[in-house]
């Protein structure tokens, strides 16, 4: 479930916001429903990686990879789809993290009002 939300909402909202959007999307929707840690860190990760991906390939594909060929070329590296990899798993270690720290937020909130 959180996977699917996570995907559904950053793939919607990134097409009007910038792309830290998915940072307040992951917070947010693991504070809401994640229920284990793991599934906090994880089901964000694969989401974006996912996403990420997914798009970059819809993109640059079609262009026959120009861009990602100049922007590879720019780091020293010559194969476009090393760019590609590394775009999306900072991506996707972003929104991990996110969703993790979302979580943690939850359960500290928990304690603190459960415990005077």
């Amino acid at each position: 479930m959180v996977f699917i939300v996570i995907l559904i909402l950053s793939f919607l909202l990134q097409m009007v916001l910038p792309w830290w959007i998915i940072v307040i999307i992951s917070f947010v929707t693991c504070g809401l429903i994640g229920k284990t840690s793991k599934i906090a860190l994880w089901a964000p990760f694969f989401a974006i990686l996912l996403l990420w991906t997914a798009v970059a390939l819809f993109k640059s594909l079609p262009n026959d990879n120009v861009l990602a060929m100049r922007v590879a070329q720019m780091f020293g590296v010559q194969a476009w789809w090393l760019i590609l990899v590394l775009t999306a798993l900072l991506g996707a270690f972003t929104a991990g993290i996110s969703g993790f720290c979302g979580y943690h937020f939850r359960k500290a909130v928990l304690v603190t009002k459960t415990n005077p």
